[in-house]
């Protein structure tokens, strides 16, 4: 999903191979170079918000990101505008079918509004680019829905939690995971999207399966959840999204799509 080629030789196959496609998930995401700030996490700590920093990350977490071999912001294009680039070259396959189709994203309790800006979209000049590709993700679903429902066309946001996955264990040294895991299972009692595992995680994205999409509400997040005891569960949480800033960042993404389309034009049908 970094490499536009690939995404558009991906689709280009998939195009000749299907008639129609009833899901996709577009779950494919990147922190590089992550950095716990010990000193605002004890701050949260002495302040009452460390289980809010600890369930979202915010405040704690950034990332030193880089330009990939398009010359976009590597988070960014991984994250979002790969996806972004995939199912809009998709459309034909999505769009018009007997049944609905399904887009469903994994974003994240991450993506804060506080990360993002239009001006920076693709996070060039901050520290927090994991989290602005995320509050991009809910942008951007927000945007097709409103412009393809009509056709047939549905899309959903889903949060699997925090889940020990190599992305995770990437932010702290091994050894230091194994003597935190203890108290991590004791976090889930007061946090329950402490899921921990990719099983546990995909509650919401195996949920979202079994649904009319028509009935859900676009605005709603659906939140991967485990109990202190162990029980799985699917958690609605709205999202706080501008709806004309989901627009004016559509219309940016459609605007780079086109620069993108013109430079590899000899992989377009």
């Amino acid at each position: 999903l970094g490499n536009l080629a690939s995404v558009l030789r991906v689709a280009r196959e998939l195009r000749c191979r299907f008639q129609r496609l009833d899901f996709v998930y577009l779950n494919a995401g990147i922190m590089p170079n992550p950095h716990v700030n010990f000193k605002a996490l004890w701050h949260g700590l002495l302040t009452g918000k460390v289980l809010h920093m600890l369930t979202t990350a915010e405040g704690i977490m950034t990332q030193t990101d880089r330009l990939n071999g398009d010359g976009l912001q590597e988070v960014f294009a991984t994250n979002l505008f790969g996806h972004f680039i995939l199912v809009r070259q998709l459309e034909s396959l999505l769009c018009g079918n007997e049944n609905p189709s399904r887009l469903i994203w994994t974003s994240s309790s991450n993506a804060r509004e506080s990360a993002f800006s239009l001006s920076d979209y693709q996070h060039a000049r901050g520290k927090e680019s994991y989290s602005s590709s995320k509050y991009a993700t809910d942008l951007t679903s927000v945007v097709l829905n409103r412009k393809f429902n009509k056709q047939g066309l549905y899309s959903s946001v889903v949060c699997p939690g925090l889940v020990m996955s190599n992305m995770t264990y990437s932010i702290l040294p091994v050894f230091l995971w194994k003597l935190l895991m203890p108290i991590m299972w004791l976090i889930r009692f007061f946090a329950k999207t402490y899921t921990l595992t990719p099983y546990n995680g995909a509650e919401a994205h195996v949920w979202l399966f079994k649904q009319k999409p028509e009935y859900l509400d676009a605005l709603v997040k659906y939140h991967s959840c485990t109990s202190g005891l162990g029980k799985n569960y699917v958690e609605p949480r709205k999202i706080v999204v501008d709806e004309e800033t989901a627009e004016k960042f559509y219309q940016k993404l459609l605007e780079l799509e086109k620069q993108v389309l013109e430079k590899y034009s000899d992989l377009l049908d």
